[in-house]
Formats: structure tokens, sequence, C-alpha cells
């Protein structure tokens, strides 16, 4: 007799079905797993028959096969555990065999048969409904993150505690209840507010056009000018991640292992600012199983990448592609896997290595060598995704005395949320959620431009030496500014500001 479950091997947010096979006969007694298991899944062995034994279930003395199927795919993870126990428990009899028609089990299990944790169980149970399972059943601490899979309400979804609640379940005994969706609860977020910085209008305005356009955004300043304060703000200021962001940006910290809200999903929009030693698979993702880095972890929302020039050049080259693409493939000998990575750049730098070129009081005393030496640490063609470049002045003494600004975080978001919502119902039907995104023919229909403004943008364009995407970043900054403005055509002003942001 041969009794099967399904479970998934999950290669980044894409998966592959696994046919959980279990057969009892005679030959050697033990428990033999085939079918390329890696080595937490050949440790499922012990961690399966230490959680039978403190249920008081001792393994038969019979030859028990464990094939995993499809046999030339690598299995690899902790989530094998409660598959393999359940398929076991139906051959033993313990449970009934016709459960497992349509049983779809993710969970690792503890000595004490509990059940544990796993990544990943969101785009797991998204899967799994897909491929038409009758019951997916996960770990408790997942349940919240697992019921959002079941929203058109077409597949069971039940969190289990312990293997034996499951014993209990599948007998009849006592049901465990099925997983809702908890409510989503906006999370306690006190971001800093604008009013703390002194000063600085131009480079506040920039970070306006930022966020209500979803622009990347490079500050360069002296130290101390305010560039840090600024881009700590900046997330403050975004739109609330729409239903489908936020189901996206959930199943990308599920996979990486990150902790989850109570209601399953994240409802902020990601905030990333790693150090300058960061190496280039953490910012990319990678290692054996082929895990989310910062980039993908940013997704619809901000990496924040502080001392821009101190990161190694082969690290900041591998931000080149993504922002283009919105998306990072990672290629390892034991993993490809492709991660969203639609996230908005918010960098920062001084002109200099020692940080004071053109200071009129300090000065930099090896320039211009200091100052060259060091902006050539960034190539031409990553500073040429930047759609804002902006220079941030030292702040004036007398600017540090003055009372806070009329206009704090909450009168600029306000601002932004219109502007946003303008894009949004210009852009409904497509993919493209703000002005950054534009791109071909929809960059064409969307940025008109009158006689005076095209000649104006084809005029600086050819003295100023502008590329092709440093053209069409102009454009979409100006479609941006003229949201902002609640214009329906861009206009001359509005090439005028988005070019000016180009010689930061």
């Amino acid at each position: 007799m041969v009794v099967a479950v399904h479970t998934l091997s999950l290669q980044g947010l894409e998966g592959t079905p696994v046919q959980v096979e279990v057969q009892l006969s005679g030959g050697q007694p033990g428990v033999y797993i085939i079918g390329l298991a890696g080595n937490a899944v050949k440790e499922s062995r012990d961690r399966v028959r230490g959680a039978l034994h403190a249920l008081g279930i001792a393994l038969p003395d019979k030859r028990i096969a464990v094939n995993l199927s499809p046999a030339d795919l690598t299995k690899d993870g902790s989530h094998y555990d409660l598959p393999i126990a359940t398929a076991l428990l139906a051959a033993f009899g313990v449970i009934p065999a016709d459960v497992t028609h349509g049983l779809w089990l993710f969970g690792e299990l503890g000595l004490d048969a509990s059940v544990r944790s796993v990544p990943g169980c969101l785009p797991a149970a998204l899967y799994a409904a897909q491929a038409g399972a009758q019951l997916v059943v996960v770990p408790s601490a997942n349940a919240a993150e697992a019921a959002w899979a079941n929203q058109a309400g077409r597949v069971g979804i039940v969190g289990v505690p312990t293997l034996h609640a499951l014993i209990r379940h599948f007998r009849g005994e006592e049901l465990l209840p099925a997983a809702t969706p908890n409510a989503v609860v906006p999370e306690a977020y006190h971001a800093p507010d604008l009013r703390d910085i002194r000063g600085q209008e131009g480079a506040k305005r920039a970070a306006e056009i930022a966020a209500a356009g979803g622009h990347h955004l490079l500050l360069s300043g002296p130290p101390g000018s305010g560039k840090s304060m600024l881009a700590s703000r900046l997330p403050a200021l975004l739109p609330p991640l729409s239903a489908h962001e936020a189901l996206e940006v959930s199943m990308v910290h599920s996979v990486a292992g990150l902790k989850l809200p109570e209601s399953g999903l994240l409802t902020t929009r990601p905030f990333r600012d790693p150090h300058h030693s960061a190496s280039a698979v953490s910012l990319t993702g990678g290692g054996l199983k082929g895990k989310p880095g910062e980039m993908s972890l940013a997704h619809r929302g901000v990496l924040f990448l502080d001392e821009l020039p101190e990161f190694p050049r082969a690290v900041l080259e591998t931000l080149r592609q993504p922002l283009e693409t919105g998306s990072i493939t990672i290629a390892r000998a034991a993993a490809h896997v492709t991660y969203p990575a639609r996230f908005q750049l918010i960098a920062a730098m001084n002109p200099c290595a020692c940080g004071y070129l053109g200071d009129p009081k300090k000065g930099c005393k090896t320039q211009p060598s200091c100052a060259t030496a060091y902006q050539n640490r960034l190539s031409g063609p990553l500073l040429d995704r930047f759609d804002l470049r902006v220079s941030v002045p030292a702040v004036k003494v007398e600017d540090l005395g003055l009372p806070p600004a009329k206009e704090g975080t909450a009168e600029v978001a306000a601002r932004v949320r219109t502007a946003r919502a303008r894009q949004t119902s210009r852009l409904q039907g497509t993919e493209v959620v703000c002005n950054a995104e534009l791109t071909g023919k929809m960059l064409e229909e969307t940025c008109v431009l009158d006689t005076e403004s095209r000649q104006l943008l084809n005029l600086a364009a050819e003295r100023m030496g502008l590329s092709a995407r440093g053209y069409h970043r102009v454009l979409r900054v100006a479609r941006t500014l003229a949201d902002l403005a609640a214009a329906d055509q861009i206009a001359k002003p509005h090439i005028a500001e988005a070019l000016a942001y180009r010689v930061g």
C-alpha cells in the first residue's frame, strides 16, 4: 500500500509540487528517504521519529520507504517534516487513508511533536490553492498569513499546533478551526516629521516629487546638512500599500523568513538601509537557498544607501539592472530564482571624500583631486538612473534658530496621495502604478508635450548631453510635477523644473 500527500518545493516565489509517498514493505527495517533529499530533509527522519515517540507511536519493524517525487528535483527545507509524518500516520492506520486526497502540508516538527513555523507559507498556500488543493495544513504560527490564500473560499486552510491535534482532527475527534485572515490593523509607525528639518526647502521639494512619482533620488551635500534626516522621513510621505502590493511584499518577507504582523500582511512600505559594508549577495540575494536580498526586501518601498560612494563599486553596479526591470534573477549552481525588486532608491553622498568641497569656511584642502577620486567611484550609468539629483547645502546657523515649518509630513503626504490618485486613475487597467514606471507607448501617451515644452526639452537635452534614458526620466518627473499641480498636461515650467534636477 502506498500513501501519498502533497507539499511544495519553493524556488523564490515560484513552487514545484512535491508528492510525498510512503510504502511499508519487507526487508531491512528502517526509514529510507529517497528523491534527492537535502540535509534538512534527511534529518526529518529523526525529527519525525522523535515526534512519533512523544505520542507513544513506535515505528513498525518494516522497511519504510519515503519517496519525494519528482525524484530529479533537489528538495531542501524543514517543511517536509509534517507531510512525511502525516503520510506515515496514514500508512500505519493511525488516521484514515482517505484524508490524504487533495491534502497539502507544510511544517517542521519538534521532538515534542509540536509543529513549528517555517518560511514561505504564504506563497506556498497560494500555489496549493491554485493547484486545486482541498485542504492545506500549516503551523499555527503561519495560519494568519496562509489564510490570505483563501480569499476566494475555494480551499480549506487550517493551522495546527501539534501533531496530536492533527491526528484528532483527521479522526474527527476535535476539528481544527479554519484559518481566517486577521483584521488588518495599521502598524504603529512613529515616523519623524519633516518639521524637524530646518531650512532645506529645495531638498524637501525634491523629496515630495520623489514620493509623488516613485522617483529615484540622490542627495549630495556636506556632512550634517540633513541628507539622512530627509531620507528617513520619505517613507511617511508615501501612500499606503494597495491590497495587491501588500500581498506581493508579504510573500517576499515570508520567503525570507522575516516576522510578519499578526494580520499576516504588511501594511507599511518597507524601508531598508543596509550599511555601506554590505556585500553584493546581501544586496541582491542568494546563498545556498537563494534567499531575497535587500533589493527585494525593499520591493514597493524604499532602499536607502547612505554614504553611496563608500559602497564597493561592484556592489553598486548590481543595482543597475533591477532599477530598470523591477526584478532580479539570482543564478547559482543550486538555485535559479527571480524575485520582484521594484524599489525606490534614495541615496546620499558627500561632494568629496572630506565632505567640504565648496564650503566657504572649511573648504576642501586637496581639491580637485579629492572630489574627482571620490565621485569617480560612481559609474555614469548608475548616476544616469537617478531621476532627481539634488544638492543639499550646509545649514545656516540662523536657520537652526527658526521655528518649525508650517508644513510637516502630514501636509506633504496629503499632496502626494492626491498626485498618486491621479496616476492611479490614469493608469487603471495596467500593471504600472506610478510615473517612474512609465515606459514605451504608455510614456508617449501620458507625457504629451506642447510645442514650447518640446523645444525646451530638445534644446536642453542637446546642450546637457542627456542620454535617451535621461531624456525619458525628465519626462517622467515633469509628469509628476504636473500631477502635483493638478494639471492635465505637462507645461513648460514642469519641463524646466524637471531639467533642473538633472544637474544637481
